[in-house]
């Protein structure tokens, strides 16, 4: 009872830079995962399009990322933009390495989608005299992409979890904060604790948000 009473203590002084810290995060989370969808869908594209060239390109690209661990992808990301001639900062720098990480699974999870709509619409589709690019963007993403958001909203979740390795590039986001404040008074356990509350409650929102969202999609169908 005693640290329950320590740990409610230090969670409620800490808040505001926690807070600080979860802006920080959500920041870095959605414009990774934003980035990453167009990435996910353009490779997801270049898979289904038949073309032996493309779909090695996008095969390529799918086994790198699987094939090497995040936080090597997010040192190579800000080793070489940080410090390289475009001088990003290291926020983008952790962004664009953490979209290009998320883009390979999501193509898989829009390459999946895409390919589970019957052929017989991408026939009725061309009948009726629609390219295939028309056929593409009216009828079938707009299924693929609502057959898509429930393995979507569960890498959108790992995506935010991700976000914190982060923390190795400087960045103070939820992780980085916790073990530093950690190592300021020798109380690790406690600020990793609280760190846990904040990232459990953003997962929470976010499933509620991609649970709503999914409710609205069946009403409309």
């Amino acid at each position: 009872m005693h640290y329950l009473g320590h740990l409610w203590e230090v969670f409620i002084e800490s808040k505001g830079i926690f807070l600080d810290a979860t802006v920080l995060t959500l920041r870095l989370t959605v414009l990774s995962i934003f980035i990453a969808i167009f990435i996910g869908l353009f490779f997801a594209l270049l898979k289904t399009t038949g073309v032996k060239v493309l779909v090695w390109i996008a095969n390529t690209y799918i086994f790198l990322v699987r094939g090497t661990p995040l936080i090597v992808q997010i040192f190579i990301f800000y080793y070489g933009l940080s410090y390289g001639p475009l001088q990003i900062s290291g926020f983008w720098s952790a962004a664009l390495g953490l979209a290009f990480h998320n883009g390979a699974y999501i193509a898989e999870i829009f390459r999946g989608a895409i390919q589970s709509i019957g052929k017989g619409q991408t026939e009725a589709g061309r009948s009726i005299g629609m390219t295939s690019w028309k056929t593409m963007k009216r009828i079938i993403l707009p299924q693929a992409l609502r057959r898509a958001l429930p393995p979507l909203g569960n890498q959108f979740i790992i995506g935010l979890k991700d976000s914190s390795l982060a923390a190795f590039v400087g960045l103070a986001e939820i992780f980085n904060v916790s073990t530093t404040m950690g190592s300021a008074d020798f109380d690790f356990m406690t600020y990793l604790l609280i760190s846990a509350v904040y990232y459990l409650i953003l997962v929470f929102l976010l499933t509620l948000l991609v649970s709503f969202t999914e409710k609205k999609l069946a009403v409309s169908d």
